[in-house]
């Protein structure tokens, strides 16, 4: 399929008609603002049988940086709304035969990780504690993400003893302590 082709259907199926296709094509800003409107729509629908195929469209994409913000969105947008990890897990499996298209490894090897950070976050949620060798594994964003919103206290002092950064460590011993001092009053 041509990228036209591509775009048009991409829009059609999001029911997005306020877009100009040749602006898109003419404009990478004005085609990834297009797919972020697709993957917005995408995600918030019911049914997660068009997922594939509207990431399978995107990573055709010859702006193959685009392509991956696209993605991430998506990601980002499903992971905030599953039931937990193993839901998750299910979905992004289904996603990673057309992920593993995109041209540039860097950009495959970054959603693949964005993916492991949910499944950490969610398996969390879900009561687990991970290994520190689990910690070590996650990106600075998600370990960040989790010294700021975890509430679980085992998760905050893994934080704050292996953190990969003094930052993310520091965050995750204050809230500890303003936590502990939470739970004696």
């Amino acid at each position: 399929m041509t990228l036209h082709a591509d775009v048009t259907e991409l829009l059609a199926g999001a029911g997005l008609i306020d877009v100009d296709v040749d602006a898109a094509l003419a404009d990478g800003h004005v085609r990834l603002d297009a797919y972020l409107r697709v993957v917005m729509v995408t995600a918030a629908a019911r049914s997660r049988d068009r997922d594939r195929a509207v990431v399978a469209t995107i990573v055709r994409d010859p702006d193959a940086s685009a392509a991956k913000t696209a993605v991430v969105a998506l990601v980002d947008s499903i992971a905030r709304k599953v039931t937990g990890p193993a839901e998750f897990r299910q979905w992004s499996a289904g996603l990673l035969p057309e992920i593993d298209r995109l041209q540039e490894e860097s950009l495959r090897e970054f959603i693949v990780r964005r993916v492991d950070d949910w499944l950490l976050q969610l398996s969390i949620e879900d009561g687990q504690v991970p290994t520190p060798a689990e910690l070590a594994q996650a990106t600075y964003w998600m370990q960040r993400r989790l010294a700021e919103n975890s509430t679980s206290p085992a998760v905050l002092a893994l934080l704050a003893e292996s953190g990969s950064a003094r930052k993310i460590r520091n965050i995750a011993k204050n809230r500890a302590a303003s936590r502990e001092l939470r739970a004696e009053a």
